[in-house]
C-alpha cells in the first residue's frame, strides 16, 4: 500500500516518527529502518529534534521527543472533560464529598473539572484552579509515576517522601490529610491514557470530620472505580 501523501519531506519525517516508535536508534538505526540516505535521517532527526518531536538519550541516540507527549494530552483533553462530568456527578453523589479531576501542568497541577458537594462544610475547589505540586493527594498521584529525575525533582520541598510515593503506586490511591490545606482530608487515584500513561488525578475531598483520619477506607474503591471510568473512555477514543 501506498503511505505517500505526495509532500515528501512530510512522509520522510513520519518515517524517521515511526521508526523511533519502537525505541531508541543510532543515526545508523534510522537509516536502517527508514531506507532513507544517511544525510537525509541525519538533517530530518535535528529538525525534528529542534521542534521537540524527536530528543536524545544519555547515550545520544535519537529517541521520541516530549513534544509528542503534549500534543497527545491536548488531544485526550477533550475526551476526558466531555466524559468528566457524570463520572465526577457520580463520585460525589456516592461519597457525599466534592469531586475534581487535576492534570499537571509544568511544577502546578490544575482543577480541571469538578462537582461540588450540594450543601454543608465542603471543600470547594473551583474549575481553573492552580494548586501545587508538593502536596495533596492529587499531587502524590500525578508525582508517583514520573520518570526519577523529575519525581526526584519534585520531592524537593514536597510535604510527602519517596517512600510514600511507593506506596501510592503498589496501592493504587492516595491519600491525605491537612498536607494541602488545615483541616481538609482527600482521597485520589490516577487516570490511564491509552498508552497506561497517567494523564491526570481524580479526587474526592472534604473536612477531616467526616473524611476521617484514614480516608481512603471510606472513599478510595470510589475513586478508583471513577478514574477507571475515565480511563476506559480515554482507550475506547
Amino acid at each position: 500500500m501506498d503511505n505517500s501523501s505526495g509532500v515528501g519531506v512530510l512522509d520522510k519525517a513520519a518515517l524517521v516518527l515511526s521508526a523511533l516508535e519502537s525505541g531508541p536508534a543510532t543515526l545508523a538505526g534510522l537509516v536502517g529502518a527508514t531506507g532513507l540516505a544517511r544525510p537525509t535521517a541525519h538533517r530530518l532527526a535535528v529538525a525534528l529534534e529542534h521542534h521537540r518531536m524527536v530528543a536524545r538519550d544519555m547515550q545520544g541516540r535519537f529517541i521520541l521527543g516530549p513534544r509528542l507527549a503534549e500534543l497527545a494530552a491536548a488531544a485526550g483533553e477533550d475526551r476526558l472533560l466531555a466524559t468528566a462530568g457524570p463520572v465526577l456527578t457520580h463520585l460525589r453523589d456516592v461519597t457525599g464529598e466534592s469531586a475534581q479531576l487535576y492534570r499537571r501542568q509544568g511544577d502546578m497541577r490544575i482543577c480541571v473539572a469538578a462537582a461540588e458537594r450540594l450543601s454543608g462544610l465542603r471543600d470547594t475547589v473551583p474549575v481553573g484552579s492552580t494548586l501545587t505540586m508538593k502536596a495533596g493527594s492529587s499531587a502524590q498521584i500525578l508525582m508517583a509515576w514520573e520518570e526519577p529525575e523529575r519525581l526526584h525533582r519534585g520531592l524537593q520541598g514536597a510535604r510527602f517522601t519517596a517512600t510514600a510515593l511507593s506506596g501510592v503506586r503498589r496501592r493504587g490511591w492516595a491519600q491525605s490529610i491537612g498536607e494541602r490545606e488545615p483541616g481538609v482530608a482527600s482521597v485520589s487515584a490516577p487516570v490511564r491514557g491509552p498508552s497506561n500513561r497517567v494523564v491526570a488525578a481524580v479526587s474526592v475531598s472534604g473536612p477531616i470530620e467526616r473524611l476521617t483520619r484514614h480516608p481512603g477506607r471510606m472513599h478510595a474503591q470510589a475513586v478508583i472505580d471513577a478514574a477507571g471510568r475515565l480511563s476506559e473512555a480515554l482507550r475506547r477514543s
